[in-house]
């Protein structure tokens, strides 16, 4: 599974000397739930086999290694993820578990644009400070009615 990994590498989960803390950004609702999540060096949720809040993690880090920029409706990926490169090839593969991921966090962009579009703003800035990142241009798959497989934009 392609975020098995992920319990393994924990590399979103720390931060390296040198670096300032992380301020995971929280929306309304987690804020009220969990106060606040700064990462010094190793976050306080993580455990042996990855976050130890499973589905009440943060949005934010749900949305991990990809990034959302409302202004421009696009995402973008950690460069610095080991994953990057095998998520966007799971990207051609709509029953992939990348395709699953991305669907998930598409849906819960969508949601938040309406109930909570500060948050969008504020995680996208935090994440264009702190990560290296890129934008996703997955592929298409080729169908009967097409010769070539196009590049499509997020």
């Amino acid at each position: 599974m392609l975020f098995d990994h992920c319990a393994e590498c924990q590399r979103c989960c720390n931060v390296e000397s040198g670096y300032p803390p992380l301020e995971i950004t929280l929306t309304q609702r987690e804020e009220k739930r969990l106060g606040s999540i700064c990462i010094q060096i190793k976050c306080d949720h993580l455990g042996n086999q990855g976050c130890t809040l499973g589905d009440d993690k943060p949005f934010g880090c749900t949305l991990y290694p990809l990034s959302y920029n409302p202004q421009k409706q696009n995402f973008y990926f950690d460069a610095d993820c080991p994953l990057m490169d095998v998520y966007i090839q799971g990207l051609a593969d709509s029953q992939s578990e990348a395709s699953a991921h991305l669907a998930k966090v598409t849906a819960g962009v969508a949601k938040l644009e309406k109930t909570d579009p500060v948050f969008l703003q504020q995680n996208f800035e935090v994440d264009k400070a702190y990560f290296d990142l890129k934008k996703i241009t997955p592929f298409k798959t080729k169908t009967k009615s097409k010769k070539s497989s196009q590049k499509a934009t997020l």
